[in-house]
């Protein structure tokens, strides 16, 4: 596997380098390798093949092991072995070092004679001229995933590959319903150029293999790599399989170029594995699934698809698999030594772990905007989402002083929706309702409070980079508030940009509501208790289904960090009249909510309906159906009137709640209000674009729409 090239100082390890491990051993299924014997059991195919021989082999096989760990011996002597430099006399050689593999001919199936020399000789310090991966070829990567887990973990592996890659990459996942919709969303909005990628049902497949007993964690997921040749396309001739849990350190062409090595009936390529599970002795009565040695790491896997198909590998791995079930009854798979598949495996102390550890660590908080970088000399497919967004960046004025407010609409965020594991079916009775609101890092304090004021789900966009992320994930998983609740659905929107895209995070987040009806609220207010259940019995009095209402939930703040948080709208009152509560906005922007009628609300006893006025913004239930929020707004300003707007556009009646409230929680201002209010530029555009949305109101809903032009509208 190892060669020394001229002008090059450094070992290269093509292929196993990238998952870590020690021993560098290649396995190949031949006739060279192991002795391919019929298969008596057959009904199909009388010519058909197994991998291991039957018991009567065991001691032909104990031999073969016994040359493989020697071969390894002598690969890890190589590599101790400091690089040697070519001389001119060498420099024309055909042959390599004794103890490396043998390269091959071009043509298929044949070895090289003059390698085969040189490798007897060893006497050559001249490497022979490695195959290499063609420019712009695709490389294929197949990867089973399911659950929310394993999409989050994913996205490591992925951002290593992408880092070091040179070529065309088409992504295989054969998924779960949840993790194709989270990988979906996040490769549409990712738009790495050069990266195809198609989605494989695993619920489909599970017939496959459910028939094997399994013991393992990942359960029957673990097996569906069996059936790969049956579900990846026909006209695929090899592909690269991959765990989700594992990092690269290198162009993973390196192993692409490994196909080129494989001749004959050769069809898989592995590694040795270094867990001692296999060896069957770490404790009395350990008898785990039978295996040469240790066995062989799946973590990487080299599928020759078009010749296991002739092989009939469908059948071969089922009659195996029949065969020693008969005596093992379940399998019982091992993990590989530096699979980052547990946070433990992060606390384990070795001169080798260390290094991939950082390695690791750093792609997991990689900036995954930078990999979207074109492929040089290498044209990418036409994608006709990113063509027309191309093209309308282009159509802006870059002299306009609001240009950069403009660009902000048409960026397009990585989106990685359901971070953590998300469990919640919606009740029967139609009338259930979720919390939408967005954050950024310095806000997540908000969450535990927000989680015991509201029991029912929550959908939140968070707005973060990569290191945020991983931030974040330590905070939720170490809150046992956040983790008891299984119905909140975290969506990372990533970092981009100079502007915090307000209403792109309020649509992320509402775009992944389950339930009939939605509150949309601010993650810096916190609902009154039992305002679920309130919101839900509205639905009914109020006859949501059949009508189109905003449901005002009126807005009170507090400049007190430490409130006796009033448990009824008697004790509101009260805490309002000793000036422990404001109504929100009370001494800056009166305007935004003065259209609830306080006042009224005092007394009311029974919900009452209010007229639209400008700059009204209050906090509201709707169906899930309602209109977005503009995107034009970011940061600070507008963001909510032109939502509110809208609604009174299509004709929704402002319903205020009489026994309802939420209360807004004093924090240090945000990056956005600051701007706003102190450059001049950033208030003039803010104008601009509010007057682009009124005419763009008047032309969608005509004559009705005319009024939101003439109402004053100063911020």
């Amino acid at each position: 596997m190892l060669g020394m090239c001229r002008g090059r100082r450094k070992f290269v390890a093509a292929s196993l380098a990238l998952i870590f491990i020690p021993a560098l051993t290649w396995l190949y299924l031949s006739s060279a390798n192991f002795t391919v014997k019929p298969l008596p059991l057959s009904p199909l195919d009388p010519q058909s093949s197994v991998l291991i021989g039957a018991a009567a082999e065991h001691q032909d096989l104990a031999l073969r092991l016994r040359d493989v760990e020697e071969h390894n011996h002598a690969l890890r002597r190589e590599i101790s072995l400091p690089p040697r430099v070519p001389t001119h006399s060498s420099h024309h050689s055909n042959s390599r070092q004794g103890n490396q593999l043998h390269t091959h001919s071009t043509e298929e199936g044949t070895g090289d004679s003059e390698a085969k020399k040189g490798a007897a000789s060893g006497n050559s310090s001249d490497c022979v001229p490695q195959p290499v991966v063609n420019k712009c070829e695709t490389i294929h990567i197949a990867i089973v995933c399911a659950g929310y887990n394993a999409s989050r973990d994913v996205v490591t592996l992925v951002k290593s590959v992408l880092f070091h890659r040179r070529n065309p990459l088409h992504f295989h996942f054969i998924t779960d319903s949840i993790a194709r919709k989270i990988l979906a969303d996040l490769f549409h909005t990712w738009m790495v150029p050069a990266v195809h990628v198609n989605f494989y049902d695993a619920d489909e497949l599970k017939s496959e293999v459910s028939w094997i007993p399994n013991k393992h964690y990942s359960g029957i997921y673990g097996l569906m790599k069996l059936v790969l040749t049956k579900t990846l396309p026909s006209d695929l001739q090899k592909v690269i399989v991959l765990d989700t849990d594992i990092t690269f350190a290198t162009d993973i062409a390196e192993l692409w170029v490994v196909f080129h090595k494989f001749k004959g009936q050769q069809v898989l390529g592995l590694v040795e594995n270094q867990s001692d599970w296999y060896l069957g002795n770490l404790w009395k009565n350990h008898r785990p699934w039978p295996a040469l040695g240790r066995g062989f790491n799946t973590g990487v896997i080299l599928l020759l698809l078009d010749r296991l198909r002739k092989l009939k590998w469908e059948q071969m791995w089922r009659l195996t698999a029949e065969r020693e079930l008969m005596s093992m009854l379940s399998t019982s798979l091992a993990d590989q030594v530096i699979h980052w598949n547990s946070p433990k495996k992060l606390r384990v102390k070795n001169k080798h772990v260390e290094f991939f550890r950082n390695l690791y660590l750093t792609f997991l908080e990689y900036d995954g905007n930078l990999l979207r970088r074109e492929l040089f000399g290498c044209p990418s497919e036409t994608d006709h989402n990113s063509e027309n967004l191309q093209k309308t960046l282009s159509e802006l004025d870059e002299d306009d002083p609001c240009y950069e407010f403009r660009r902000e609409r048409f960026t397009v965020h990585r989106t990685h929706v359901y971070f953590l594991h998300y469990e919640y079916e919606p009740a029967l009775d139609n009338t259930d309702v979720t919390l939408v609101a967005q954050l950024s890092m310095d806000r997540l304090q908000m969450l535990e409070a927000i989680c015991k004021h509201w029991e029912g789900p929550i959908s939140l966009a968070l707005y973060l980079s990569d290191a945020e992320a991983q931030q974040f994930l330590r905070y939720a998983q170490g809150s046992e508030v956040l983790m008891s609740r299984s119905n909140v659905g975290y969506h990372i929107v990533y970092k981009e940009g100079q502007f915090y895209p307000v209403n792109l995070l309020r649509n992320v987040a509402m775009g992944q509501v389950n339930t009939p009806y939605m509150f949309l609220s601010d993650i810096d207010f916190l609902p009154m208790y039992g305002l679920y259940e309130y919101l839900r019995k509205s639905v009914v009095q109020l006859d949501m289904g059949n009508t189109k209402k905003a449901l005002v939930v009126p807005a009170f703040e507090t400049l007190r960090y430490r409130l006796s948080f009033p448990k009824s709208k008697a004790e509101l009152l009260s805490q309002l009249d000793m000036g422990t509560l404001f109504t929100f906005r009370y001494h800056v922007w009166t305007k935004g909510h003065a259209p609830t009628d306080f006042a009224k609300w005092r007394t009311a006893t029974t919900p009452y309906r209010v007229q639209w006025e400008a700059d009204f913004e209050p906090y509201v239930m709707v169906r899930r159906e309602s209109p977005e929020y503009d995107r034009r707004f970011v940061g600070f300003g507008w963001n909510k009137v032109a939502h509110i707007m809208e609604l009174d556009a299509q004709e929704y009646e402002f319903v205020v709640l009489p026994n309802a409230y939420m209360i807004h929680m004093p924090h240090a201002p945000s990056f956005d209000i600051t701007k706003f209010r102190s450059n001049k530029q950033y208030r003039a555009c803010l104008k601009t674009l509010k007057e682009e949305f009124q005419q763009n109101m008047s032309r969608r809903y005509g004559f009705a729409a005319l009024k939101y032009m003439t109402v004053d509208n100063n911020s």
